[in-house]
């Protein structure tokens, strides 16, 4: 009897030393576990290389615009695609004028112009695979498109954040095209680019274009959308009345 008490001692002995040394394994291999999690969890909230934006030289130039000055006329939009493309067709322009119907929204929201930003942080050049979408350090830094490059992919189109895109795609070439503020117009007979002239600027009649050298707001909607309007003429002064004579 007392030799199957102590046999039966042992026994729960070595099992509650098994017991012990399972637990402590399954507690580190616990802890392990954690600590492993914690450490991917870390790594993945950290960005990675690729993602983080890369910077660009600023443009030297931007076109800005007054909607409530803007007559509806489309001459700028003609004056891009015949400067640029050599035929007139809206749909080539470079920039857009709508026009709502007046029983919808009026003034001065019945007209909006949409211009090429010129952006800050130019997604369109940021995710073209060809480098056709470029900064143009030549030309003061413009935003454009080398049609010798463009390969019709339409990333520049789909990366612009502006409603309607100011990247144009032109059926006919198959390619993409944007505003480069007249740095390339064939058929403009003045010099462009951000220290020249504009097709656009010029020919409108109501002066609600205009370039400027400093970047508007990136983050305000209407940061393009300038007063350019002339500033009110002073009021003509009156010549006193004469004193009445005596006696009249």
């Amino acid at each position: 009897m007392a030799e199957s008490m102590k046999a039966e001692a042992k026994r729960k002995k070595v099992l509650r030393r098994d017991f012990l040394a399972g637990s402590g394994a399954a507690i580190a291999a616990g802890a392990l576990a954690a600590s492993t999690s914690a450490s991917t969890a870390a790594v993945l909230a950290q960005p990675a290389a690729q993602d983080a934006k890369p910077s660009y030289a600023a443009s030297t130039g931007y076109i800005v615009y007054d909607s409530r000055l803007c007559l509806g006329c489309q001459s700028c939009m003609f004056a891009c695609s015949l400067t640029h493309e050599g035929i007139a067709n809206p749909s080539l322009s470079r920039i857009q004028i709508i026009r709502d119907a007046p029983s919808f929204t009026k003034y001065p929201y019945d007209i909006v112009m949409s211009v090429c930003r010129q952006c800050v942080s130019p997604l369109c050049v940021q995710n073209c695979p060809t480098g056709a979408c470029h900064v143009d350090a030549a030309n003061g830094n413009v935003r454009r498109i080398d049609q010798t490059k463009c390969i019709g992919c339409k990333r520049c189109i789909n990366s612009c954040p502006q409603r309607p895109h100011r990247t144009i795609w032109n059926s006919a070439k198959k390619k993409s095209t944007k505003c480069d503020l007249c740095a390339d117009a064939p058929y403009w007979n003045q010099k462009g680019g951000p220290g020249g002239k504009q097709a656009c600027v010029e020919t409108c009649v109501a002066k609600a274009l205009k370039l400027v050298a400093e970047a508007p707001s990136q983050t305000d909607v209407a940061g393009y959308d300038v007063n350019l309007a002339p500033p009110p003429k002073a009021a003509p002064k009156m010549a006193p009345k004469p004193a009445p004579k005596e006696g009249a």
